[in-house]
């Protein structure tokens, strides 16, 4: 490297050379490869906004299925075309802004996570057709969309951002979601998710049950944190085992029976504290009675 040039030249030339020694047939050893970067002036540190050039630098000879780029103040997403068959990809808890630059990351990719960064926009992933699990957690995501190419996609997390309604395109084979610290009001857009078996809606503000009773899988409901007044919608659901109703406005428990009849073999966990309801003098009778063996 000349002492002029910065990281980004020298990273350039690296791709450049190992891409045609690649065409030629010709695949670099561990050793090699660090003989090549021992190469570099000696008085050249790298700095914290090249960490980035640096990790791709080392693992480029490898061709890795995994790539964890995480907490390395990233500001863009990396250009890891050259990386042909990553299951994993992930650039969690840095400085990014967009996912621009997606587009050219491998359609192989099964486990996507971008959790801890400032992205406004779900843009350029609908080539993912083989993604599983998607983490988008702690953005400035205000809409779900395109998500309509995801086909095998069983795990999506999007909490802790600004979206106000449930639009999940269809998702039919989704699993888990996790919606939890946003602005929904109301739970209509899971209906059609038919294979969950985990929903998280914790901190939002919706106020009531609905569109349940379709999830017939449904192992894990958390509605806890919202404003919700009555048990609604979940009598169908027979294999329902954790029910987290906690700090909510239930006031009474009168329906609390009819509710979960249909997962009272199931169910082992019920949370209600922070209701009114747990001020009843019945309360602990009520529950007992939920969890009683006839």
């Amino acid at each position: 490297m000349k002492p002029k040039e910065d990281i980004k030249v020298m990273s350039d030339w690296f791709t450049f050379i190992i891409n045609g020694l690649k065409s030629l047939g010709r695949h670099l050893n561990e050793e090699v490869v660090m003989k090549m970067l021992r190469s570099l002036l000696k008085s050249w540190e790298c700095q914290d906004e090249d960490q980035e050039v640096c990790n791709l630098c080392l693992i480029t000879i490898n061709d890795p299925k995994e790539l964890i780029l995480r907490d390395n103040k990233l500001t863009k997403i990396p250009d890891v075309v050259i990386f042909k068959k990553l299951l994993v990809f992930d650039v969690s808890f840095n400085e990014i802004t967009s996912l621009q630059g997606l587009s050219k990351a491998s359609s192989t990719i099964k486990e996507l996570y971008v959790s801890k960064n400032e992205v406004t926009k779900m843009e350029e992933i609908d080539h993912l057709h083989e993604l599983q699990i998607l983490e988008l957690g702690s953005h400035k995501l205000r809409v779900i969309e395109n998500l309509q190419n995801f086909t095998k996609l069983q795990e999506l997390w999007l909490g802790r951002n600004q979206i106000k309604v449930i639009n999940l395109c269809g998702l039919s084979c989704i699993k888990k979601i996790s919606l939890q610290s946003n602005q929904l009001t109301s739970m209509i857009g899971l209906e059609e998710c038919n294979a969950l078996e985990e929903i998280y809606l914790s901190h939002n503000g919706i106020a009531k049950m609905e569109d349940l009773s379709k999830l017939v899988n449904l192992q894990v409901l958390d509605v806890s944190s919202n404003k919700l007044t009555s048990f609604d919608d979940i009598q169908y659901l027979t294999r329902l085992e954790d029910l987290w109703l906690n700090d909510n406005r239930l006031e009474s428990l009168e329906d609390i029976a009819e509710g979960v009849s249909g997962s009272r073999e199931k169910l082992t966990t019920i949370y209600l504290e922070n209701n009114p309801c747990v001020r009843s003098p019945s309360y602990s009778n009520i529950l007992d009675g939920l969890f009683s063996t006839p």
